[in-house]
């Protein structure tokens, strides 16, 4: 299947990167390379660009749409939390610009096989990398009523969290929940007839939910961007585009921290903690997708970037 992703908020992106022609970029999210190509086309003599992908078919597939620029790029399969680690094995210690761009991509959602959407009746696995052992069939078979409820509710905002966890128990019992389909149809009969009716797929924020669960999603997030900006050089930018209210939070919250480290109380005349700035943050409300865009692509209806600018 054709890696197929339309890129949200490209040009928007590409803008704030501020990409210098021999600079060093890295795009953590590699996906369809959408993000990728127009930073790699903008790069001249020592420009490097080190793509990052914990799915081996994102790799393969924009190795192939980035062969124009083979000569600049350096891709890995690995999660972007390890990007430090991996960058100082292939001797890059700072970097001009780091990429983001969050969530499933489109190729994952509409890849049968992979179980990433309500929209098909396939094997219950979310898996983002599929060398891992954590699918979302042990989340729905495995988990107890109370983690799952969390699951849901704190995911996937889902006011019918406690209903769904306990029908997905219930179902269990019989034997386990092995397809999308059947946890389609558990979710159904957890939420009230008058409420699906206007309230979009009843399913969607429950698989959502175990999704991020899945692939850890917003603990990578989290426990990543300090380590990030740290990577950048002076003037270097990182843009992040999230698709989910947690999401914005923890990328908005990191942001500000490393604009404004002072844990000092208020009434203090002068910071005594010792606690430097690392930089501004560039964009003070989220960028959002035009008009044009969300009519064209349905997708980058949630999109949110947000811009931090190193010191």
């Amino acid at each position: 299947m054709e890696f197929k992703h339309t890129s949200v908020l490209l040009e928007e992106t590409i803008d704030n990167l501020h990409i210098k022609p021999n600079g060093i970029y890295v795009d953590g999210t590699l996906g369809g390379g959408g993000h990728s190509y127009q930073i790699a086309s903008r790069l001249t003599g020592a420009g490097r660009l080190i793509g990052i992908d914990q799915d081996g078919d994102a790799i393969e597939a924009a190795g192939r749409r980035l062969e124009p620029f083979a000569d600049r790029i350096t891709l890995i399969r690995n999660n972007y939390c390890n990007a430090r680690e991996a960058l100082k094995q292939i001797g890059i210690d700072k970097v001009d610009g780091i990429v983001l761009d969050l969530g499933v991509s489109s190729f994952q959602l509409d890849n049968v096989e992979r179980g990433f959407s309500y929209k098909y009746d396939t094997a219950l696995d979310m898996r983002m990398d599929t060398r891992q052992s954590l699918s979302a069939k042990e989340i729905v078979n495995e988990y107890s009523e109370m983690e799952l409820f969390r699951v849901i509710k704190d995911y996937g905002e889902e006011q019918f969290a406690k209903n769904i966890a306990k029908h997905i128990v219930n179902a269990r019992k019989d034997k386990p929940i092995e397809t999308t389909g059947e946890l389609n149809e558990i979710i159904k009969a957890a939420i009230p007839a008058k409420m699906r009716a206007n309230g979009g797929h009843p399913s969607k924020k429950t698989f959502q939910a175990i999704r991020i669960e899945c692939n850890r999603e917003l603990e990578v997030l989290r426990d990543s961007l300090d380590d990030l900006i740290d990577m950048l050089n002076p003037e270097g930018r990182i843009c992040i585009i999230t698709f989910h209210s947690l999401e914005d939070r923890i990328v908005k919250s990191a942001f500000r921290k490393n604009e404004n480290p002072c844990t000092c109380p208020p009434d203090f005349p002068v910071c005594v903690c010792g606690q430097v700035s690392k930089g501004r943050v560039v964009s003070r409300k989220p960028i959002l997708p035009s008009e044009e865009e969300t009519a064209a692509n349905k997708r980058s209806k949630s999109a949110k970037l947000r811009v931090f600018e190193r010191t």
